[in-house]
């Protein structure tokens, strides 16, 4: 979407504003969005290109879409139900939605998908936009039972609704449930660290400690995830060269957007919030001096920086552990990082090699590789190049990996690459 599209946030306003599976708004999108930064005969080209790869690249997104909800629903202990409306998250009633092209009550009772739509509509559109929107797409879009409720209804409702806090709101009517247990509460903050790691591929498996990995909190604290909710579009988190100024203030809203999401967990919100805070002041969202952080921020920030620059990203190749450390002890001996959490860093870690453990899924050491790769945001040909292979070899490659894995898209590809460690192992 973002190679096509450019800014693909904006992309998915427009979409919601429009009906995205109906044709000629679809054309109109793609005619009037892609190439971006293109002119003249390159967008032309660009704009004939979307056009001719549209339907089958939009089906491959939203399929993407549905099995990545579907890993994280099991490993959230949601049920089947839930499970199989997610799945239709973006079919409709008149049978032109996607993947699948289910139509009318063989589709899942879209509650959610069209309180979603209203919710989206109302805020961008206003609440008497929204309404009308929706009932143009009645029987098109929507269920036409569903849609006369909403017509009844929804402004009632936006009235309730749309003064007070969401999070705030959804707790208060929430079922009464038992507290998660140590493990319940691990596994809760890994699925959101792993999905907000899949905003980026330059981000796969950051917010995962690394096998023999830095302790998030200090000694004594299991391996845990450094959730950040990346906020943005990916010509910011993407951008191979240097960020502009205004770039740069968007990219660090990730950090306000990660204390807001986290803020109903006991301490966490602070922890994870101020991963990007410094001794100094000089960090963000909150500028927050040495004074004002506590041991947990202080190891978070220190391991943050080590998982950054031990990874690749578009601006740069990753650095090697040595280089890494020696870097964190001159950001400690500059001020801007703490001394001894700098130092808990590389005792935590650990550069020696340990036995390497068998791969998951029974995958052989080239298709680790591969997958590896694949996460990362590598084409087909791409991974053949980088390993010295024909294309049609990495391809093979790429349909074991699926069928071992049991997916079919590369979105889910990654996720799996990110649970299992392959993204951090070497192999």
């Amino acid at each position: 979407m973002a190679v096509l599209f450019g800014d693909e946030i904006e992309v998915r306003v427009r979409a919601f504003k429009a009906d995205f599976f109906n044709p000629f708004d679809v054309m109109r999108i793609m005619v009037t969005t892609a190439g971006p930064g293109l002119s003249g005969v390159a967008r032309f080209r660009s704009v004939l290109s979307v056009l001719a790869g549209g339907k089958r690249a939009a089906e491959m997104n939203f399929r993407t879409a549905c099995e990545v909800a579907d890993v994280f629903a099991k490993r959230l202990g949601l049920d089947e139900v839930v499970r199989t409306a997610l799945g239709a998250s973006f079919e409709r009633w008149n049978g032109r939605g996607l993947p699948a092209g289910a139509k009318g009550v063989a589709i899942p009772r879209p509650i959610a998908h069209l309180s979603q739509e209203l919710e989206v509509l109302a805020r961008v559109e206003g609440i008497e936009r929204a309404l009308e929107i929706i009932r143009a797409r009645r029987g098109k879009a929507y269920d036409p039972d569903l849609t006369d409720v909403v017509l009844d209804d929804g402004a009632a409702w936006w009235g309730a609704v749309e003064p007070g806090d969401p999070w705030d709101t959804a707790l208060a009517i929430a079922p009464p449930v038992p507290a998660l247990d140590d493990d319940d509460v691990h596994e809760s903050l890994l699925v959101l660290a792993d999905f907000a790691d899949l905003k980026s591929p330059w981000m796969s498996g950051h917010s995962r400690p690394r096998p023999g990995g830095v302790r998030a909190g200090g000694r004594g604290r299991r391996p845990g995830p450094r959730p950040g909710m990346r906020g943005g579009a990916h010509t910011i988190w993407d951008k191979p060269g240097p960020l502009t100024h205004d770039e740069r203030d968007r990219a660090e809203t990730h950090a306000l957007v990660t204390d807001r999401r986290l803020r109903y967990t006991a301490g966490l919100a602070a922890t994870a919030g101020g991963a990007h805070e410094r001794v100094d002041g000089m960090g963000y969202h909150s500028r927050l001096t040495g004074a004002h952080l506590d041991d947990a921020q202080r190891v978070v920030a220190a391991a943050d920086c080590y998982q950054a620059m031990t990874s690749d990203r578009p601006h740069r190749p990753a650095m090697t552990a040595e280089a890494a450390v020696a870097e964190l002890r001159s950001m400690a001996a500059g001020g801007q990082l703490d001394g001894e959490a700098v130092e808990r860093v590389p005792a935590a870690a650990g550069h020696r090699r340990a036995a390497r453990p068998p791969l998951p899924a029974g995958l052989t050491a080239r298709e680790a590789e591969v997958l590896r790769l694949l996460a990362l945001g590598l084409t087909t040909r791409q991974v053949a190049d980088r390993l010295f292979i024909w294309a049609k070899t990495a391809d093979h490659h790429i349909q074991r990996i699926y069928a071992k894995i049991g997916v079919s898209t590369r979105g889910a590809a990654a996720l799996f690459a990110i649970e299992e460690g392959i993204l951090a192992a070497e192999v």
